[in-house]
């Protein structure tokens, strides 16, 4: 049983009273009346709330957890009291939010029930575990309240964001990103496989007007191609100490893992073989290129257990894995990260040996708070000097973009948030050619 506040209220304004009333007798003997009926409020307010087991709460969640996204939790709340009843609820939420802010004020009518709805937005890959649903509930005196616990202790994986994957769901068919209202991509033309030929409709292409056909049917018929499936598109995450850089919360890993499965996703429903690598001082996870029934179960189990390493990225050995497990031409899409132009020539040699190999894609980050700092109008001397170094780093980004192509290697510098899109949009753009 707890007192609540309206009872101290009360009970200052009783004390008050009595100490009125030894100046002015009338009011103490009003004070005694009020101490005996607020006792009897006090008793009333009990056997009303203890008359029954009178709440029970459920509490609703997906068995696992999508990194990076607001995770709905619900908590439903059903009394058996003949009477209407005010709650506060607190939820015991995994401590790894550090959130105090889970506290909820609801009115719930006679025998009747009421649905709390939040969400959560982890930022870390892993077990989070929730405690008890606490329940306070007072009756319309609301001198007391009583104290529900309910609903047992449970854990919730944390996967990569599969919820990406629904979003992007029609991506694969629809070749745009015009519906997410992110950015607009060229749409993508056919490619060179031949797949049958058809009469023609209003809207198709002129240009694949097989002439012999229609010469032979007297009728208009246009050659159909379909783009090639069946590549291998291997998504290669860099998890070295460069990689534990954080942005809103999460590290660049992160984006990284989320991006490389909703990438094979899009990859798996546009025909092709996708599969996993992962590195850092050594040559870590292989997962090979497949497009069979339960890979992306397989891929986010994989991603699921993958954490950064405080190394220093050894592109050496990535180079000496590939050249053992990867034996045809694929599409690699590296994810890593480079500051600067020395970084970037310290491993330049071992990419373009890559890029002999495969096809190369390197996508690494633009430091975001960099660029604004840089756009922001100095104020004084000090402001100069530090906002001519941000703009050099910037700069050296853009660089280290032409150096790459230089020697033959696709490069995309992008954001942590615009990283699934444009991701997507250069694997597309690559696939068309």
């Amino acid at each position: 049983m707890y007192l609540a506040h309206r009872f101290y209220f009360f009970l200052i304004a009783i004390i008050l009273t009595l100490l009125v009333g030894f100046a002015v007798p009338p009011l103490f003997f009003i004070g005694r009346i009020l101490v005996l009926l607020m006792l009897i409020a006090v008793l009333v307010d009990i056997a009303m709330l203890w008359s029954r087991r009178g709440i029970h709460a459920y509490r609703t969640l997906s068995p696992r957890f999508s990194n990076g996204d607001d995770n709905p939790v619900s908590i439903r709340l059903e009394s058996n009291y003949p009477f209407a009843v005010r709650v506060e609820v607190i939820d015991e939420v995994p401590f790894v939010f550090q959130r105090r802010d889970v506290l909820f004020k609801a009115a719930i009518r006679k025998q009747s029930d009421v649905t709390i709805t939040y969400h959560l937005r982890p930022t870390e890959r892993g077990v989070y575990g929730f405690g008890h649903v606490r329940v306070f509930v007072n009756t319309v005196l609301g001198l007391v309240q009583r104290r529900f616990t309910c609903c047992a202790p449970q854990d919730v994986k944390v996967y990569p964001s599969y919820m990406m994957l629904r979003q992007y769901e029609l991506l694969a068919m629809s070749n745009n990103l015009t519906e997410m209202g992110i950015k607009r991509i060229r749409r993508i033309g056919h490619n060179t496989d031949f797949e049958q030929i058809k009469d023609y409709v209003v809207g198709d292409d002129y240009r694949t007007i097989n002439w012999r056909a229609t010469a032979r049917r007297h009728q208009l018929m246009v050659n159909v191609y379909q783009e090639e499936r069946a590549q291998q598109v291997y998504q290669v995450v860099d998890k070295g100490r460069m990689m534990q850089q954080t942005f809103n919360g999460m590290t660049l890993l992160d984006y990284a893992i989320n991006a490389s499965l909703v990438l094979s996703y899009v990859a798996i429903n546009k025909q092709d073989k996708a599969g996993l690598i992962t590195f850092s001082d050594k040559f870590e996870t292989f997962i090979h290129a497949s497009r069979q029934s339960g890979h992306m179960q397989t891929l986010q189990e994989a991603l699921y257990a993958e954490h950064t390493e405080f190394a220093e990225t050894d592109y050496s050995a990535l180079l000496t894995g590939l050249s053992r497990h990867v034996s045809h031409r694929s599409l690699l899409v590296l994810y890593t990260s480079f500051t600067s132009m020395a970084a970037l020539r310290r491993q330049l040699s071992y990419l373009r040996q890559l890029a002999m190999r495969h096809r190369l894609l390197v996508v690494f980050f633009e430091d975001e708070e960099l660029r604004t700092f840089a756009n922001t109008p100095a104020r004084k001397t000090e402001d100069t000097y530090q906002r001519v170094i941000a703009e050099k780093f910037a700069y050296e980004q853009h660089l280290i973009v032409q150096t790459l192509r230089q020697y033959g290697i696709q490069a995309l510098l992008t954001t942590p948030n615009n990283l699934s899109v444009d991701v997507i949009n250069k694997y597309l753009e690559m696939k068309s050619r």
